[in-house]
């Protein structure tokens, strides 16, 4: 079969899957405000600059579907009051680009009392799009997802650490494109094929990530990922190789 409509959209994180018309961004995380706040950190809500954002890239490619991968909402297991109202203001705003589909993440709890009936919730261990399988990553994923092809999913908000000559680190959001370990791959699920795992950035830039060059990939999933052989790519696309050879 060939993947090469599922293309992540250069210097967004963002995926487009051409054929079908699908736009899809993971891990939002609105609210995560009112969390920096009470860590000492002063910011302003990113609701806005992130419908913005998403407008944006729906104007340049007129997705007819949007696939929301987990984590639209921040604070668990209650919300706060603006995180409950820019939540619902987000969602009836997108609905205009398209149908919205949303696999729940692990912060996604009471989501579709926040949302209205026109947007589709799926079980949050996966939705199959033509052998496409798409799940947020906080959870293993269903037989059925693990038969498809191609594997999507979020959580991890990976990102690439960087070391200077001085030792002074930094980090970059990144996509990480691999492969399973075909042993491990079998013992949890003996009827699966041999299933490409593509991980996305978050969309949300208040969001913390996850080295995949260190600490690999987060989630029950990532125990069956060869990281080490995992291909990095940063968002503008540059391609760095493989996680294992990033020092």
């Amino acid at each position: 079969m060939d993947l090469s409509y599922i293309q992540p959209i250069t210097n967004e994180p963002a995926l487009f899957i051409k054929n079908k018309q699908i736009l899809v961004v993971a891990d939002l995380h609105i609210g995560i405000e009112s969390q920096l706040r009470e860590q000492g950190l002063s910011t302003s809500s990113q609701t806005k600059n992130m419908v913005n954002h998403l407008f944006s890239i729906c104007e340049k490619f007129k997705p007819k579907e949007i696939i929301l991968l987990g984590d639209i909402k921040h604070n668990i297991p209650t919300s706060s009051i603006q995180e409950r109202r820019d939540v619902r203001k987000f969602l009836e705003i997108i609905k205009e680009f398209g149908s919205i589909h949303i696999i729940p993440g692990n912060h996604d709890g009471n989501i579709k009392k926040l949302s209205s009936d026109e947007i589709i919730i799926h079980p949050s261990d996966g939705l199959n799009i033509e052998n496409i399988g798409f799940v947020h990553g906080h959870r293993w994923p269903s037989e059925e997802i693990m038969q498809c092809e191609q594997i999507i999913i979020g959580h991890t908000h990976p990102t690439v650490m960087f070391t200077d000559r001085l030792g002074y680190k930094t980090y970059e959001s990144c996509w990480i494109k691999g492969m399973f370990l075909k042993n491990k791959m079998k013992e949890k699920y003996p009827n699966s094929g041999h299933p490409k795992i593509l991980v996305m950035p978050a969309f949300n830039p208040l969001c913390g990530g996850v080295a995949a060059n260190q600490e690999g990939v987060t989630g029950p999933i990532g125990k069956i990922i060869d990281i080490k052989n995992a291909q990095i790519f940063l968002v503008d696309g540059t391609s760095l190789g493989k996680a294992k050879d990033i020092k």
